[in-house]
């Protein structure tokens, strides 16, 4: 029996997920709340890291050999030998392939080097091209390569660089994780990847994440955050790096979200930029003789840094903003488009479009196949300048 949208969607929000035929199922869905923490599960918990980049069952801690081999030289085997991997200029290193079916629940990683020149990619069911693919730091929410702290459902980003999504990623037959250095100098990277071993209802979607800057925006164009995608699935979250090239206020452009066959003109339009990331009137604060941007980071949406200049190199105005559509997903049956407008004020009172330097990673589910990407930037188009 088909059941009302918000039965299934209080399903979701507790955590259970339901099978097509309404059964029971040991798969845990994403956990907003504690509503499905005691429901026990059948479900093997399992985690990859360079202490057990297998994720075997009993086979953890026991490096002879890795990076901190020196330090526990006088304590050998199981006492941290390998804590971390170092990758090298221009190499890709496998996080982690694992076997499903089943699904990631948390990754932790921290960095060395220049965060967009590390790429993160994720492969699901042994496809040919990655369902994910971002610089490091703008899938974290933390595009401008300098830490600021994200405290959201999704992404935590915690001192002093330590990455944590709890975006849910479920798998059928496989999930591969990989990072590329395009760096000259050899990176280090501890991290960890938490996730579960048991049935996928046939109904979950698989989850995409795809970066794209534009540096500078032509005049009188949107920014592109998403296009191409073709399928059944829904949108759920949007990060911005947004660098202004002009004085004055930047955000009175729309996003729209042109679905399922719209053309000229979108199924959802905004009123603003910053009303979008649920904010207003300028992400203003202050006294009025002291007004300035005030960060801010909740669970579904942020303004998480304000880069402000200095006087010398940090010339512009740089800001980080995020919006997670975990409670109001953008839902689609054959294709989506995303975009946004970079918009400002003339000095008369008229909108002023502006050139601004945009990068964004857009994150959505939808049922496989997906599109092919668009390539990502070189690594001197990637370069924070």
């Amino acid at each position: 029996m088909k059941k009302p949208v918000w039965v299934v969607l209080g399903l979701i929000l507790s955590g259970t997920l339901l099978l097509a035929q309404g059964q029971k199922s040991d798969y845990n869905g994403l956990n907003l709340g504690m509503g499905n923490l005691s429901r026990l599960s059948r479900a093997k918990t399992r985690s990859v890291s360079p202490e057990n980049f297998t994720g075997e069952k009993g086979k953890g801690g026991m490096a002879t050999e890795g990076t901190g081999a020196k330090a526990a030289r006088d304590l050998g085997q199981g006492w941290k030998i390998s804590p971390s991997v170092s990758i090298a200029p221009k190499q890709v290193f496998t996080l982690a392939d694992i076997q499903g079916p089943g699904a990631i629940q948390h990754l932790w990683l921290t960095p060395t080097g220049t965060w967009r020149f590390s790429i993160l990619r994720i492969y699901w069911d042994g496809e040919a091209t990655p369902s994910v693919e971002a610089p490091v730091g703008d899938f974290f929410a933390c595009g401008w390569g300098r830490y600021a702290q994200v405290s959201s459902l999704a992404v935590c980003v915690n001192p002093a660089s330590a990455f944590n999504c709890y975006w849910e990623m479920p798998f059928r037959k496989s999930a591969r994780i990989t990072m590329e250095n395009l760096g000259d100098e050899k990176m280090t990277l501890y991290y960890q990847i938490d996730y579960a071993l048991t049935d996928v209802p046939a109904e979950a979607g698989y989850f995409h994440a795809q970066f794209r800057r534009t540096n500078p925006l032509p005049y009188k164009s949107d920014y592109t955050i998403l296009d191409g995608v073709k399928g059944w699935g829904h949108y759920v979250g949007t990060y911005m790096a947004w660098g202004v090239h002009n004085t004055g206020w930047w955000g009175e452009g729309e996003i729209k979200f042109f679905l399922d066959g719209d053309s000229k003109f979108p199924t959802i339009c905004g009123t603003g930029t910053e009303d979008y990331f649920n904010g207003s009137y300028d992400f203003e604060a202050g006294p009025k003789d002291a007004r300035h941007y005030q960060e801010f980071t909740t669970p579904y949406s942020g303004l998480a840094q304000v880069i402000r200049p200095d006087g010398l190199y940090d010339s512009q105005q740089r800001f980080g903003l995020y919006r997670w559509h975990i409670m109001d997903p953008i839902r689609f049956e054959q294709d989506l488009r995303v975009t946004i407008q970079d918009l400002g004020w003339h000095s008369d009172g008229r909108y002023l479009p502006e050139q601004d330097d945009i990068s964004s990673v857009a994150f959505w589910y939808q049922a496989e196949p997906h599109a092919p990407f668009p390539k990502l930037p070189s690594r001197d188009d990637l370069e924070l300048k």
